[in-house]
């Protein structure tokens, strides 16, 4: 029997202005999925979900979760026609849209294949492994969600518009940080949404230019905040980055909602974080006690929130 654990991941910086070669910074959460793979008689495999997920989460990724497990086993070349693979998912990481559920199952899934049969991988290969599970969800995944998942800390993110390789350098935080991700609930689509801003964009050509700028210098400050553990600006840096998403018109009544109401309960900053238009929010909490407070909050308003850590 083997065992292994993928963490999940938050955009920070960046969702949406990614799409255009801005750089995004995305954490790792302390969060996490487990794999245990266990050999029995037979063969083939079978799985056991026991993830705690957002209602019909799982149901909806049901046929891209088993195709991510086949594509592992193919990809590491395990025997499935001699033995049987008894598999299961566990773990604290909520299942839902916008934290890296599906890398962190991936993750968590190839490091349990390599402590079953002892293929010594490192990092780098258990990556590799797991960007091949995510390409039945994404097609051509951008690989930051593995690579948080795989290795934990922050990334900053910057995609080739020419087709190349993309940037995705780790950067080390000088301290962790308690981080609330309330959850509205709503689900949008993200083509749907990154069509409507390309389009918003191609009538407002000179309005987003501006936009893009001041994004830009925001995403260095932010950087730079983060590598110095400067909680008070990385705070700062979130609500400026939250505005430009609501001028860009990504952000929903339920998330500005969510923002506020962090924001009043203690939060040093607050955004919409992912899609938008619903989705998921994250808030940024100086301490443990601001943490509780800020998710007690939500949840008094009848939200679902959950605390984890960043960095």
């Amino acid at each position: 029997m083997g065992t292994g654990k993928g963490y999940g991941k938050t955009i920070l910086f960046g969702e949406h202005f990614v799409v255009y070669g801005l750089p995004a910074i995305a954490s790792a959460l302390g969060s996490y999925t487990i794999a245990d793979v266990k050999v029995v008689e037979g063969n083939g495999w079978v799985v056991d979900d026991q993830r705690p997920a957002t209602p019909g989460y799982k149901k909806q990724k049901y046929d891209q979760a088993m195709q991510s497990i086949q594509n592992i086993i193919d990809y590491l070349k395990i025997d499935t026609k001699d033995q049987k693979l008894d598999i299961s998912f566990s773990g604290d990481l909520i299942a839902a849209s916008g934290v890296g559920a599906s890398a962190a199952q991936c993750t968590s899934l190839a490091r349990a294949f390599n402590d079953t049969f002892n293929l010594y991988l490192d990092d780098e290969k258990i990556n590799e492994a797991a960007y091949e599970g995510e390409k039945s969800y994404h097609g051509t995944p951008s690989g930051i969600d593995n690579t948080a998942s795989t290795y934990g800390g922050l990334i900053w993110f910057k995609k080739n518009l020419t087709g190349g390789k993309n940037t995705m350098d780790l950067l080390q935080a000088r301290k962790k940080m308690h981080l609330v991700i309330a959850n509205t609930r709503i689900t949008a689509s993200t083509t749907e949404v990154v069509a409507d801003v390309r389009q918003l964009k191609e009538k407002n050509s000179l309005r987003f230019e501006k936009i893009f700028d001041e994004y830009e210098n925001l995403a260095k400050k932010a950087k730079t905040s983060l590598i110095n553990g400067d909680i008070t600006m990385i705070g700062e840096l979130m609500n400026q980055n939250h505005k430009l998403l609501q001028e860009i018109t990504v952000s929903g009544e339920l998330n500005d909602k969510l923002v506020d109401m962090a924001l009043q309960n203690g939060a040093v900053g607050a955004k919409m974080t992912g899609t938008g238009r619903g989705g998921l929010v994250i808030a940024l909490a100086e301490n443990e006690d601001d943490q509780i407070k800020i998710a007690n909050a939500v949840e008094n308003k009848g939200f679902d929130a959950w605390k984890t850590m960043i960095g």
